[in-house]
C-alpha cells in the first residue's frame, strides 16, 4: 500500500470516528467514501457493512470499483451506499470525498417543501450551492445514479428529499466540514421551526445570501486548518482509528 492510500484511509477513518462523536450515525446505514488516485475507472474506499462508525479503522475500510466489484477487503458493502457513492465518483472527478448522513435535522429539512432556508450566516454559505434529489425509495436501483448525478450537478452538497444529506469535496477535510455546517444549518432551521411557524421566520435576502456564500468560498482553504484541529482532538480521545 502506498503512502497516499494510507493517508486517505486514515483521514476517512477519522471522519467516521468524528461523525460517531457528533451523533451522525444511523446504526449501519450511512456511508462515507473517498476516491483512490489512479487513471481509469474510479476506485474508492468505503465502510464495510456491519460495523458501527466507532469501529472503523484505516485497515478495515474496503476498496470498491465503479462497477461494484470489491477490489480489496473481505467484507460486503451496503448496496444503497454503493449506488449513491458510485454515482458521484463516476461523474465528478473533483468529488474525491463523498459524505452521506441521515441525521435528525438533515432528514427534517429533507422533508420540508421549502428546502434549506437562508436563515442565518451558516445557511447562507449554501445559497445556490445545494442540489435537490427527488425520493425514489431505497437506492437499490443503479439506474437512479444518472438522476443523482443530474441533481447534484456541480454543487458541493445535495439534499436527498425524504432521505438525508450529502456533501462532496476535493479532500476528506473539505467534504467533512461542508457536511458539518450543512447539518448545523439544518439544526438551526429545525430549532427555528420548533419556536415558530416557518412562514413567520425572517430569511436573508437572496442577493445578500449570494454575497455571503462568496465570502465563505474565499476562505475554503481554512477547512484543512479545522480538519487538523479535529484530528488533534480525535488523537487525544482515541487514536485507534489509525490502525
Amino acid at each position: 500500500m502506498d503512502v497516499q492510500e494510507q493517508k486517505l484511509r486514515v483521514d476517512l477513518a477519522a471522519a467516521y470516528r468524528l461523525a460517531a462523536m457528533f451523533g451522525w450515525e444511523d446504526t449501519l446505514y450511512t456511508h462515507f467514501s473517498v476516491r483512490l488516485p489512479g487513471e481509469g475507472e474510479p476506485r474508492f474506499l468505503i465502510n464495510p457493512f456491519g460495523l458501527m462508525f466507532d469501529e472503523i479503522t484505516a485497515s478495515n475500510l474496503i476498496v470498491v470499483d465503479g462497477q461494484g466489484h470489491i477490489v480489496s477487503g473481505d467484507a460486503k458493502y451496503n448496496p444503497a451506499g454503493f449506488t449513491i457513492h458510485s454515482a458521484v465518483h463516476n461523474a465528478r472527478d473533483d468529488a474525491h470525498c463523498v459524505i452521506h448522513t441521515h441525521t435528525l435535522a438533515g432528514m427534517a429539512v429533507a422533508a420540508c417543501k421549502e428546502g434549506l432556508l437562508n436563515l442565518n450566516q451558516i445557511s447562507a454559505e449554501f445559497h445556490e450551492q445545494v442540489g435537490y434529489h427527488d425520493y425514489e425509495g431505497v437506492a437499490f436501483n443503479l439506474a437512479e445514479r444518472e438522476r443523482i448525478q443530474a441533481s447534484l450537478g456541480d454543487n458541493m452538497a445535495l439534499i436527498l428529499k425524504s432521505h438525508g444529506l450529502l456533501s462532496v469535496g476535493e479532500t476528506v477535510a473539505d467534504a467533512f466540514q461542508i457536511m458539518f455546517y450543512l447539518n448545523k444549518a439544518c439544526e438551526i432551521q429545525l430549532a427555528a421551526g420548533q419556536m415558530s411557524s416557518l412562514s413567520s421566520i425572517e430569511t436573508i435576502p437572496d442577493k445578500l445570501a449570494s454575497y455571503v456564500s462568496g465570502q465563505f468560498q474565499k476562505v475554503a482553504h481554512e477547512r484543512q486548518i479545522v480538519w487538523d484541529a479535529w484530528l488533534r482532538k480525535l488523537d487525544r480521545l482515541d487514536p485507534s482509528y489509525k490502525e
